[in-house]
């Protein structure tokens, strides 16, 4: 999985107040739990652009005050009205260990359904999983070559090596829809072969 380093500085002070006066500064609080310990700091919040507004998962590495820390990211926060993040939680990983994550999903394979007239769509951009921290993918490839017109993937379908899959098994991943294209050349055919 790619890593992804960022910057933080440690803080003291907590509270609404101390996060206003943060985000008048161009940071974001955080915290960092896991192994029994919480951690509070802060980063710049255009170091943070490329972290959230991206379809990618990373492992993060966090340099704080000279000690780097192995993370993911768990939750960000956002302002109800305004485009702006209020506060990131990062959970820690540790090498060798399991570690819970969202992995963006691939479609790949040209479907039997899209053939025949439907469309293809992504219903789960990430599917939430669970495996060793260095075994985690960048992705999850799912092929669609088989998937039938109106016919569903589920991720009670999908199976992937070392990694066990935490989002529930009945969540739709990826679908071929029946356009009005497709339908109107179905009626069709049905209507010639009943001549």
């Amino acid at each position: 999985m790619k890593n992804f380093e960022i910057d933080a500085v440690k803080r003291e002070a907590y509270g609404k107040k101390e996060s206003k006066k943060l985000h008048r500064e161009g940071m974001i609080p955080c915290a960092l739990y896991g192994n029994g310990e919480t951690v509070h700091f802060a980063i710049s919040a255009r170091d943070a652009k490329p972290l959230i507004y991206t379809p990618n998962s990373y492992i993060i590495n966090v340099n704080l005050d000279g000690k780097k820390e192995i993370a993911v990211m768990r939750e960000v926060q956002y302002h109800p009205v305004k485009e702006q993040v209020l506060h990131i939680d990062f959970y820690r990983a540790v090498p060798g260990k399991e570690v819970a994550i969202d992995i963006p999903v691939r479609l790949t394979g040209n479907s039997i359904g899209v053939k025949l007239g439907g469309k293809l769509s992504l219903a789960k951009r990430k599917i939430h999983v669970k495996g060793i921290l260095e075994n985690l993918p960048d992705e999850l490839v799912v092929d669609v070559t088989d998937l039938e017109l109106g016919k569903s993937i589920f991720v009670g379908d999908l199976q992937f090596d070392g990694l066990t899959l935490l989002t529930p098994a009945v969540t739709a991943v990826a679908a071929v829809k029946m356009t009005r294209a497709a339908r109107g050349a179905a009626a069709a055919a049905a209507a010639a072969a009943e001549k």
